[in-house]
């Protein structure tokens, strides 16, 4: 069973930013696809952002230049980096990774955006 283990969320002023990890326990590169969704209170789970085994990336419109997905494969560690934060980003952040056999998610980490 493929387990994610996610870090780095935290409580931030507007306009401040953070960096989550993202650590599989199989290596980044036998998946497909890594991803970060988050869930606010009583909204659905959406998409963030995505990066692709060969490295491709694509990210929601409403964090689209502020915030950047990217990986270390030496670390085996996907990251989110979120700069100029926003009340909105309030949520539960979670890790995603995809792959033939299954596709697998973190426990979640708490962004709360407030001053």
């Amino acid at each position: 069973q493929v387990q994610l283990v996610e870090s780095g969320g935290g409580l931030v002023q507007p306009g401040g930013s953070l960096r989550l990890s993202c650590a599989p326990s199989g290596s980044i590169l036998s998946f497909n696809a890594m991803n970060w969704y988050r869930q606010a209170p009583g909204k659905e789970r959406e998409l963030v952002a995505t990066i692709t085994s060969g490295g491709s990336t694509v990210y929601a419109v409403y964090v689209k230049g502020r915030f950047t997905i990217s990986r270390d494969n030496a670390k085996n560690t996907v990251y989110l980096q979120m700069n100029s934060l926003k009340p909105e980003d309030t949520a539960v952040y979670y890790c995603n990774a995809r792959n033939i056999w299954g596709c697998y998610w973190g426990q979640g980490t708490q962004v709360t955006v407030s001053s």
